[in-house]
């Protein structure tokens, strides 16, 4: 484990959840750029819900469950992480519903602050289910930075 120093804004333990999407991967790279020196944990959950269906009634239903399918997504999200991971930064890699897991992951580990991506989305899909980054401000005591990818418009 490496010992970091506060950076200027207070921060040394930087959990930044990975979900290998472009917006997950600008908020790493801002995490990487705002806080120089403080120590980056990549937190990634493999979501359980793949296991799942959609039912009628606007929620999931267990389908039967394939350790093969979870183990295979696993290893190639392992991968991932490792691909994208510098120098000292550490990764942890979960299992489960991703707001839970990274609230907790983070907590345990003694974060400072969570960095998380946001995603665009349609109003509909936002007013169903809302977004994993607003969940996450919603759940943690710790600060929670959100980061949405600029605008790519002329």
């Amino acid at each position: 484990m490496t010992q970091t120093e506060p950076t200027p804004t207070g921060f040394a333990k930087i959990a930044v959840g990975v979900d290998f999407s472009p917006s997950s991967q600008h908020a790493l790279e801002v995490a990487r750029a705002r806080f120089p020196g403080a120590q980056i944990r990549l937190l990634h959950v493999t979501d359980a819900r793949v296991t799942t269906s959609p039912d009628l009634m606007g929620g999931v239903t267990p389908a039967v469950f394939d350790a093969g399918l979870l183990s295979s997504l696993e290893d190639a999200d392992a991968q991932r992480l490792a691909a994208i991971m510098q120098g000292s930064e550490e990764t942890e890699q979960l299992v489960g519903d991703p707001v839970t897991g990274i609230v907790e992951a983070a907590a345990r580990w003694g974060a400072d602050l969570i960095v998380v991506g946001t995603h665009a989305q349609g109003a509909l899909e936002h007013f169903f289910i809302g977004s994993s980054a607003e969940k996450i401000v919603g759940r943690s005591h710790i600060p929670v930075l959100s980061v949405r990818l600029p605008d790519r418009h002329p």
